[in-house]
């Protein structure tokens, strides 16, 4: 009977399904790095312009300032006073009783001289130039932006060149390996060889760090806390042509300069101050209309408070704005000459810049290639020194990175001339 009990449980247990594991929450995947696709310079204009937290802020305080003029248009409030005196309460089993005094004054001041017009004009003006500000700092990101994302261009570039050099002369290493294997060369000779790519190897360690704080510069600028390692830029940095003159870039900065916009604004809220200051001088009145009721009498009547602008006229104000308006006259005529001068500098070092990149592009990068090519192929072949050979990889080294940072150089003032005129100058 044992046995056969034995034969039925184990003949259940077959026939079940096994028992899985289940768990209370569903299976989260591994998080993977996704390659983002590399963005253009415009790209990352967009994404600044979106995503900074500073420039979030000031939009913020914009909105904040033109919340001010809500409170500049309120016009005065009127006043309700109600009083009673005397009051008599109603005995036991008595009709009540009557107030004995009560009274209700109603009143309201009266804003002479416009001061309503010039408290809206001196918001609005401080909305404009607020405004105006934030325009500049949308301009000084931009460039920020700008300037990061070429250098990381420059930082990629140099990160390729310093790969390219180190893979080429682990290829020198290896013939030279192989030639003193074959007793073509000494040791020496050899050791002097392998010592020397210690600092192709340094080079790409830095240039690749290098491209790392570029990235966490440009990305930071997006208002990223923590970059990404997978960010990619994507440009060239080949100098374009440029068929701008120095007067043109001038009457644009001028026309579009957001600092000097806020110069002239300055002067005009200085000058809706000053008005304010004025009217503020003058003496504001105050009608009121009381009923009153005293017993069984009613009594109506009217009064208006003028106060005696005899010692205060509001000296002191009227001329701080007056100096105020002179110094926001003066400051008009320091930020466009700030305008001016930003722009001629920017037009020389973009002109000086530009020489340079053409010296190193059609002349010097070509030649020095040339002799590290001839000279490689003469110590491979036995025809010239170590020495030589060497000197000739670490001219072509030296000269394709100033060649390199010539052309960095470039685009770095362009995006100086575009900040200095307010405008994107590339067409």
């Amino acid at each position: 009977m044992t046995q056969k009990c034995l034969y039925l449980l184990c003949a259940t247990l077959m026939a079940c399904p096994p028992l899985v594991a289940q768990s209370s929450s569903p299976a989260v995947p591994p998080v993977q790095n996704v390659q983002t696709a590399p963005i253009t310079i415009q790209q990352a204009v967009d994404r600044a312009l979106t995503g900074n937290p500073s420039l979030a802020a000031a939009r913020e305080h914009l909105s904040a300032v033109h919340a001010t003029m809500l409170t500049a248009k309120a016009r005065q409030n009127p006043s309700l006073t109600l009083l009673g005196q005397g009051v008599t309460l109603p005995e036991i089993n008595n009709n009540g009783g009557n107030p004995y005094y009560y009274s209700a004054n109603v009143s309201r001041l009266f804003e002479r001289g416009q001061k309503r017009r010039w408290r809206m004009d001196g918001a609005a003006d401080t909305a404009d130039v607020t405004e105006s500000q934030l325009h500049d700092q949308e301009r000084q990101l931009v460039l920020n932006v700008r300037q990061a994302f070429t250098n990381m261009l420059a930082a990629k570039a140099a990160l390729g060149i310093a790969e390219e050099n180190l893979a080429d002369y682990r290829k020198t290493l290896d013939l030279s390996k192989a030639q003193l294997d074959a007793g073509a060369i000494t040791r020496t000779d050899y050791e002097r060889i392998d010592l020397q790519l210690a600092q192709f190897e340094a080079d790409d360690d830095a240039a690749r760090l290098n491209m790392q704080q570029t990235s966490a510069q440009l990305q930071q600028l997006f208002g990223v806390d923590h970059p990404s390692p997978t960010f990619d830029v994507t440009g060239t940095l080949e100098p374009p042509p440029l068929t701008l003159t120095m007067a043109d870039a001038e009457n644009r900065a001028l026309a579009a300069r957001p600092d000097y916009q806020a110069a002239k604004q300055s002067l005009l809220l200085s000058q809706a101050n000053a008005r304010f200051a004025i009217a503020s001088g003058t003496a504001d009145p105050t009608v009121a209309s009381e009923y009153e009721r005293s017993g069984a009498d009613n009594t109506f009547g009217v009064s208006v408070q003028i106060p005696l602008r005899i010692f205060d006229r509001n000296q002191g104000e009227k001329e701080r704005t007056r100096y105020e308006v002179d110094s926001s006259r003066f400051a008009v005529t320091a930020a466009r000459n700030q305008v001016v001068s930003d722009v001629d500098q920017a037009w020389l070092a973009l002109n000086t810049a530009q020489r340079q990149a053409v010296r190193y592009n059609t002349h010097y990068l070509a030649e020095a290639g040339r002799v590290r090519d001839n000279l490689q192929f003469s110590y491979r072949n036995g025809n010239s020194t170590l020495l030589d050979y060497l000197d000739a990889l670490r001219d072509y080294r030296s000269i394709h990175l100033s060649s390199l940072n010539a052309n960095v150089q470039v685009w770095l003032a362009i995006h100086q001339l575009s900040y200095a005129t307010a405008t994107d100058i590339i067409p």
